[in-house]
């Protein structure tokens, strides 16, 4: 969605400095030509050799480095755009007031290109008047500030100051650019994860899900444009992508109520959740004791989620589900397709290896409604979800 882009990533002296390496990874995988700039500081936390070999460039630190002074000039005028990120405070405070003491500030000062800048530092920096009026001063000058983010900082405190993730700062370079976003506009629920039913207080009925697949979707739902719902089950497993809100959930009721209740209004419901279909017909409330013959639990249905979505669905909305199987599994797949009122079912079989539960790879065939079918090799969760995605995008326009 970049390619051909044109971008000068500054790297100033923060411990944020080292998610640097990912965020060139992921502008090149996107296509867009990128050349680094380091100050003096950064060196400290990352190697310009890193960087170097990620974008096939050389990465410069001095101003007269190859025996030319003008080096800043020239990158001035190459790039599309200019990111500084992470922008340290000390680099935004030289940046606002034009001093001009490294390679990156003097490439800053003869850029002629929009200039995005991610801020990453503690709180108390963060929060200082000094520092507010110098982002200020950028914002004045026509500069773009990539919003920051609460979580553990590096002297061990939690608040505000966290650099944005490289995955987030890529959506928002494609944004500024006009990359295409097929999806802008358009809201997206997803299901996610496992459930967890209750037998007693410490016991409870579940499966292997991780939850990777349904995360994989929901972000490449955002990166195409979509404001994205995620309603994920029990899984450590997390998302910052800022396109993604998270409804954390526990068992296949509350799954059912979250989904039942974001769904009006939707455009694209993905149900990707491995969501138990029977839970216990009573849950004790204290635990049950061993004893010295066998013990039998009395199941009920729970709520078929898809099911009622696709009873329920509206002209305009899409319903895509999944069919993990073991055995006959296009027909099984093929039936929920049509007895659920889907768009499109994505199978998977647990026969094949690197697919299904726990898996950073899966293998899958879409079936769609209206007869079109596509296997899939082998690929990981991440390429599986934007090929999902792009026969949404398909579907939305038949």
């Amino acid at each position: 969605m970049l390619q051909g882009k044109k971008i000068l990533l500054g790297v100033t002296g923060s411990i944020a400095a080292y998610k640097a390496a990912l965020l060139v990874r992921l502008l090149v995988k996107e296509g867009a030509e990128v050349k680094v700039m380091m100050t003096p500081a950064a060196c400290e936390f990352i190697t310009p050799l890193t960087l170097s070999t990620l974008s096939k460039h050389e990465v410069g630190v001095h101003v007269s480095e190859n025996g030319s002074w003008s080096n800043h000039v020239m990158l001035g005028r190459w790039a599309d755009v200019m990111l500084i990120a992470p922008a340290s405070v000390n680099t935004i405070a030289k940046m606002a007031n034009g001093i001009c003491d490294n390679l990156l500030l003097a490439v800053y000062l003869s850029a002629t290109c929009p200039v995005l800048f991610a801020p990453a530092m503690d709180e108390d920096m963060w929060l200082h008047p000094a520092t507010k009026a110098n982002i200020s001063k950028l914002i004045s000058y026509g500069h773009r500030q990539l919003p920051v983010f609460k979580g553990e900082l590096a002297s061990g405190l939690f608040g505000e100051g966290r650099m944005a993730e490289p995955e987030d700062i890529v959506t928002y370079v494609r944004d500024f650019l006009g990359g295409s976003r097929p999806l802008a506009g358009k809201t997206a629920l997803v299901s996610a994860g496992p459930t967890q039913e209750p037998i007693d207080p410490v016991r409870f009925i579940s499966n292997h899900s991780s939850g990777k697949m349904g995360i994989a979707l929901a972000e490449a739902l955002a990166e195409a444009g979509a404001k994205v719902q995620l309603v994920l089950g029990p899984t450590p497993l997390s998302t910052g992508h800022a396109g993604v809100s998270i409804t954390r959930v526990v068992t296949a009721a509350e799954m059912y109520d979250n989904c039942l209740r974001l769904s009006p209004g939707t455009d694209i419901m993905v149900m990707a959740a491995a969501v138990a279909d029977y839970r216990p017909r009573t849950v004790a409330d204290i635990k049950i004791k061993k004893k010295d013959d066998d013990m039998s639990i009395a199941l009920e249905r729970t709520a078929d989620i898809a099911r009622t979505l696709g009873e329920q669905k509206k002209n305009g909305q899409l319903l895509i589900g999944f069919s993990l199987e073991t055995n006959n599994e296009r027909e099984y797949a093929l039936k929920k397709l049509k007895d659920k009122h889907m768009d499109m079912v994505v199978l998977n079989s647990l026969n094949d290896a690197g697919a299904g539960f726990n898996h950073d790879t899966n293998k899958v065939t879409l079936l769609s409604s209206n007869g079109n079918e596509k296997a899939l090799p082998l690929l990981s969760k991440q390429e599986v979800a934007r090929n999902i995605v792009l026969a949404i995008i398909e579907l939305q326009h038949a």
